[in-house]
């Protein structure tokens, strides 16, 4: 059912406004009176998020902070919610909970998994072996906060490819929000979700569970959704100086795919699912558990943790073919953190290991609408990785810092095709150095600047390819991809105003680049390695406090503006001289204006902006339109842990472009637009107790 244009949002904002400013004393008096405590002390195994901050603070280059507080009152159905405010960072939907995410163009081409990002959950990555993986598992109802470390700044985590990592943090029973929550929420089009939190501290034991059920029809055809996420952990201090900590996680996904249009399609019913989608009733259906268990020692200069885990994934997928998988990727990966004094300096070291691995049963079947037809694939694919690091930041005074540090690898990737008795293997090895500065002028200030070099590893996605005359899949031995990223840049917060800004530049070897293989029926695209490529740009982030006590004592006006200037190139290409990489519009704008009144109640406009869409191919002869996207969140936060929000999308109804299947050169009969949701609202109720 279509909603009405405003009339149900501009009700529910007057009737929200007016309850914010009533008498408190008239508030929900059937509900008990609670108090919630906004932070807490955290333990060995899990930091507090202001001393996880201020470590954050230290890293001589550009990283980011989201605090789940920040969105906890508004609608998050997907990472892109999480990340929307973060500079540098990239993020498009495609339908359901299916995205792209891009730091500094890492995986720019690839439509589906993670590539160049290490993704991390409490610290422990939940990466396949392959270095491949999904968002799905990542429930944004279930973060306490996350670190964003772009590029070579990951290190500190074991992370050196072009995109950096993301570390996605669950609370614990010690630095939960509330010991209980509670939230329900929907929209229009059949959304709905429901998940609670329960945690309890007893003693040296602690225990935090939480559950989440999402479901969607679908604003396109054929793109209903159910999501189940759990998560829980477990803590208990073994000894005075040692904590460990148990992760257990299953996460069950049932998406139907609506499949991608010509831009004409999208203009005229964007949505609509093409017929392949609906004969071949093309789906994701995934089933992943995963168990992972930190354990910390803690030393008189510093702190041992022990990291080990264990992730096991089902994957159905009919498509062009059915893709029926069974994997698990298993690891080890030992830290040290700590701090000296060599000459009177203060020293923080981070060094550390990874060994993992996995193997996954990949077969393919022809699809018979939706079903296992012939088997076309009967493959194994094994990965070893064997890793090791580490970060140095040597304080040659109180405020200027050197930091130094480097990563040697040596990852292994093999394909054994039982279909054709083939065995394909690589081995890839190297060594990847960082050094930076970093100055801190004042307190909540920090100038830096660095150099890192990267290396991304193929994943089994690109490196087995289809091809149409083939039925099955082929080994192609693609090279790393290597870059060298310099990186300049300040963030700290002064009185009002808050600023995060960094200029980059890298330049790339081998960048392995996606394009669509034309195939009528949505077989995977190809990935070959480009020559000579630049990735260059702007990551800027402002919120200035415009205003006080407009219209009582305490109330505020907080102004917002988020920049991502993205220049990426071929160099001298033979086929592409110096055109655009496809796949990422150059300017991405979002701006807010935020009205907070002490009694609890908000206000907040926003515009998404894009005025020049992503070109669609490499020969630079199509792009996206741009588009223009207005948004509305309200509501209020009740003393007692009672919170109400309506959040508005897209209230103008834009149809656009959300995100691009790439192709060498496009026509106007590629399907390979995916349009964006059009207008619909959301409304939500949270309990915290």
């Amino acid at each position: 059912m279509r909603l009405s244009p405003m009339a149900p949002l501009l009700a529910l904002c007057a009737l929200i406004s007016h309850a914010a400013l009533a008498n408190h004393a008239d508030e929900l008096a059937a509900l008990p009176t609670v108090v919630v405590t906004g932070e807490r002390e955290g333990s060995p195994t899990s930091a507090s998020v202001d001393a996880q901050k201020a470590q954050l603070d230290r890293t001589a280059g550009s990283v980011g902070f989201v605090d789940s507080a920040d969105y906890q009152n508004r609608y998050a159905s997907n990472l892109r919610d999480v990340l929307a405010n973060a500079p540098g960072v990239f993020v498009e939907t495609r339908y359901g909970q299916e995205l792209r995410l891009s730091i500094r163009g890492s995986g720019l081409a690839r439509g589906y998994h993670t590539r160049g990002l290490l993704i991390l959950q409490d610290g422990i990555p939940t990466n396949l072996a392959d270095g491949s993986g999904d968002y799905y598992q990542i429930d944004p109802l279930a973060l306490r906060y996350a670190e964003i470390y772009k590029g070579g700044n990951g290190l500190a985590y074991g992370a050196s490819t072009l995109g950096g990592a993301i570390n996605f943090v669950t609370p614990t029973a010690r630095t939960a929000l509330a010991p209980g929550l509670i939230r329900v929420e929907g929209g229009g089009y059949g959304n709905g979700r429901v998940s609670g939190q329960f945690s309890r501290a007893l003693g040296d034991a602690d225990l935090l569970l939480n559950g989440t059920y999402s479901h969607s029809d679908g604003w396109r055809a054929h793109a209903r959704g159910d999501y189940g996420q759990f998560n829980g952990n477990f803590g208990y201090r073994l000894a005075p100086k040692v904590e460990t900590r148990t992760y257990i996680g299953y996460y069950a996904v049932n998406q139907r795919l609506p499949g991608s249009l010509t831009l004409q399609q999208l203009q005229d019913d964007p949505r609509q699912a093409t017929a392949a989608s609906i004969s071949g009733n093309q789906a994701r259906d995934t089933r992943t558990t995963r168990i992972a268990n930190r354990t910390s020692i803690t030393l008189d200069r510093g702190q041992i943790d022990l990291d080990s885990w264990f992730i096991h994934k089902a994957l159905n997928h009919p498509i062009f073919q059915v893709l029926d998988e069974h994997g698990g990727t298993w690891g080890f990966a030992p830290r040290y953190s700590g701090t000296f004094a060599p000459a009177g300096l203060r020293d923080e070291l981070y060094a550390g290991a990874q060994f993992f691995g996995g193997s996954n049963h990949a077969e393919r079947f022809l699809n018979v609408g939706g079903s296992h037809g012939a088997r076309t694939l009967d493959a194994q694919q094994r990965a070893r990785n064997v890793e090791a690091y580490f970060e140095n930041r040597l304080f040659l005074r109180e405020d200027l810092a050197l930091m130094t540090g480097a990563k040697l690898f040596s990852d292994l990737r093999d394909f054994d095709n039982r279909s054709k008795g083939v065995e394909d293997s690589r081995t890839y090895r190297g060594v990847n150095p960082k050094i930076g500065v970093l100055w801190l002028p004042q307190k909540d200030v920090q100038v830096f600047a660095d150099v890192a070099r990267s290396q991304d590893v193929p994943d089994f996605g690109d490196l087995t390819q289809y091809q149409p005359n083939n039925p099955g899949a082929v080994f192609v031995p693609l090279a790393a991809q290597k870059a060298w990223t310099f990186e300049t840049g300040a963030r700290g917060q002064r009185d009002r105003l808050g600023w995060d800004v960094t200029l980059y530049r890298a330049e790339l070897r081998d960048e392995m680049l996606q394009f669509s293989t034309g195939n009528a029926n949505a077989a995977p695209a190809a990935t070959f390695n480009a020559d000579r490529t630049r990735h260059q740009g702007l990551e800027l982030g402002l919120s200035y406090e415009a205003l006080r006590g407009l219209f009582a004592g305490g109330d505020r006006v907080t102004v917002s503006q988020l920049w991502n200037l993205s220049d990426f190139r071929f160099v001298g290409d033979a086929q592409y001289g110096s055109n655009r990489i496809a796949g990422a519009p150059v300017n991405v704008l979002r701006s807010s204006v935020s009205y907070r009144h002490p009694a609890g109640f908000y206000l907040t406009p926003t515009l998404d902006w894009v005025p020049t869409g992503a070109w669609a191919d490499d020969a630079n002869t199509t792009r996206a339109p741009g588009y223009t996207l207005l948004g509305l969140q309200t509501g209020i936060e009740w003393r007692n842990g009672l919170s109400l929000f309506v959040d508005a999308r897209n209230l103008t109804d834009r149809r656009y472009v959300s995100d691009i299947s790439t192709v060498t050169t496009a026509t106007t009969a590629s399907a390979i637009y995916y349009p964006g949701d059009g207008r619909n609202v959301y409304a939500g109720l949270r309990y915290a107790f």
